[in-house]
């Protein structure tokens, strides 16, 4: 993905109106079909839209310190935010924070005695909270190469992106959810058909056969009808006919 996939999304400036160019993000990110997609979108939008920001990434982070690039503009930035043993440090210097603010900032990493981003050149970080609850976050960040780069309307429009990008994540995630409940349904609706024919039983005894035989293997439903599709067409073994 390159900057000019996006040459329809306004830079904020005098000429473009905060609300125009969330607008026209918003409709970028909607259009993604999946949450992964929502993301690598995330991240330029917000290189694109914050003052300030020339690269960025989005992160997950577990209470015990684990944590997973899930996209991010530039490999510098994935260098950043994946080694936590970076330097001796166990979590990102801004991380830490969002557990309990939704905003954290990072002025100069070198005036700081941030070692890690000093070193990969990155001088100051903003960094946004995208979701959170007991024991996972997941976080926006934007970096720049010169100190202070970040001022208070990068905050703001920071804060509203991330609003944006959240929902389309939600929209996105669903839509993934329900594609897999479809395809799930019609895996097993064709495992059931084939049951039917192999066992010559109605669809309702079927069923109930790949049923008994998926709680009997401890396998799931899904995959015990993937199994029986993929291999319809070989003999016969035992598995699912045995009643």
């Amino acid at each position: 993905m390159t900057a000019s996939d996006f040459t329809d999304v306004p830079r904020l400036s005098a000429d473009a109106e905060l609300a125009e160019a969330l607008t026209a993000a918003a409709r970028k990110l909607h259009d993604t079909v999946t949450p992964h997609g929502t993301l690598r979108t995330a991240v330029q939008l917000a290189v694109d839209l914050l003052p300030g920001a020339e690269l960025a990434g989005i992160s997950v982070i577990d209470r015990g310190s684990r944590r997973e690039t899930l996209a991010w503009t530039d490999e510098v930035v994935r260098s950043a935010e994946t080694d936590p043993r970076a330097g001796g440090r166990e979590s990102h210097p801004l991380w830490d924070r969002l557990w309990t603010v939704p905003v954290a900032k990072l002025e100069d990493s070198i005036a700081e005695n941030d070692g890690p981003l000093s070193e990969l050149g990155l001088r100051s970080a903003l960094s946004l909270r995208l979701r959170a609850d007991r024991r996972r976050l997941t976080v926006l960040t934007a970096y720049a190469r010169k100190p202070r780069a970040f001022d208070e309307d990068a905050t703001r429009v920071g804060r509203l992106l991330t609003a944006h990008v959240s929902m389309a994540l939600d929209s996105a995630t669903v839509r993934e959810q329900l594609t897999e409940a479809m395809r799930t349904r019609d895996l097993i609706g064709q495992a059931t058909g084939i049951l039917m024919e192999r066992l010559d039983m109605d669809a309702a005894g079927a069923f109930e056969s790949l049923v008994k035989a998926s709680q009997r293997e401890n396998v799931k439903l899904r995959d015990l009808a993937r199994r029986i599709v993929g291999t319809h067409d070989a003999p016969q073994g035992r598995g699912v006919n045995e009643r």
